[in-house]
């Protein structure tokens, strides 16, 4: 358990230390709260550590996060996340697995520098141990901007596997909870 919690640790630590060393003071004045809300068409790059475990905590997992996200509105996102994980199960022995996954995000932009968020997920995980899988998932977060276009953002999310759609909500109650942190760019 010692060995998965220093990976968790060391996965947080790699996705937020650019952002640690990027985040220069700007040249510009302060900026409202008007100004970092995002406005439609603008796009977003994420880079991100995660963690997760099964529901009893036994059987954990560590990776890295790239995402990619345009914004429709004010208020609602579509992400593409491409991740990579290590996985170190409780029976021993070592796996790797990825996941390609579409979201759609709600954020609550009048709050100026922090901006909540909430959605659900859809996609595809695949790995050397288990067998191709669809999952779905619920997710929220919060982003937090330290500069006008930078900000750094935390996540959690529920998410389930199924082999078909009839298997969609009888595998609801054996899902995966998944953290992750990281920063992100509008541009």
């Amino acid at each position: 358990m010692i060995m998965k919690s220093s990976l968790l640790k060391n996965c947080v630590l790699l996705a937020t230390l650019p952002a640690l060393l990027w985040a220069q003071p700007e040249t510009t004045p302060a900026y409202t709260p008007a100004e970092s809300r995002p406005i439609k068409g603008v796009q977003e790059l994420t880079f991100s550590g995660s963690g997760g475990s099964n529901r009893t905590f036994d059987d954990s997992f560590g990776g890295a996060s790239v995402g990619y996200g345009m914004y429709f509105n004010n208020e609602w996102q579509g992400v593409i996340r491409q991740t990579l994980n290590y996985h170190n199960p409780s029976g021993g022995g070592t796996t790797w697995s990825g996941s390609t996954r579409v979201a759609a995000d709600y954020h609550l932009t009048e709050l100026g520098e922090i901006m909540p968020f909430f959605g659900a997920s859809f996609g595809r995980v695949y790995g050397s141990s288990l067998r191709d899988t669809w999952s779905a998932g619920l997710e929220a977060g919060v982003k937090y901007y330290t500069q006008r276009k930078l900000f750094v953002f935390g996540m959690a999310e529920y998410n389930w596997l199924f082999k078909r759609g009839r298997d969609l909500d009888n595998n609801f109650g054996s899902g995966q909870i998944i953290f992750s942190a990281g920063i992100g760019f509008n541009f």
